[in-house]
């Protein structure tokens, strides 16, 4: 499975941009992001998540996720973020990988 993720907005408006394969990460990361990305229900999400109540200065994300030839793509803001989600974005968004 590989992921794409892009953090972009925020106050300083700095652009973060990341790519993961799990064929070539540390087997307990490559484990714990598969287990995310199926509680995320990833796939099942439509692909623009939007707020009733847009904030500006709010992080954007946008999160690719490709696996056995399938691809889908949800972009979303900050503060329509579903809780199903937030773990998954968080740990993208820290990893140093």
């Amino acid at each position: 499975m590989r992921i794409s993720f892009e953090r972009t907005g925020g106050f300083a408006g700095i652009s973060k941009k990341k790519t993961f394969d799990t064929a070539t990460l540390p087997p307990n990361e490559a484990q714990e992001l598969l287990r995310l990305v199926e509680a995320a229900d990833l796939f099942e999400l439509p692909e623009q998540i939007t707020s009733f109540n847009p904030q500006s200065d709010r992080f954007q994300y946008k999160v690719t996720v490709e696996d056995s030839g399938t691809q889908h793509t949800v972009t979303l803001s900050e503060v329509a973020l579903p809780g199903t989600l937030r773990p998954l974005i968080e740990w993208l968004n820290k990893s140093r990988t």
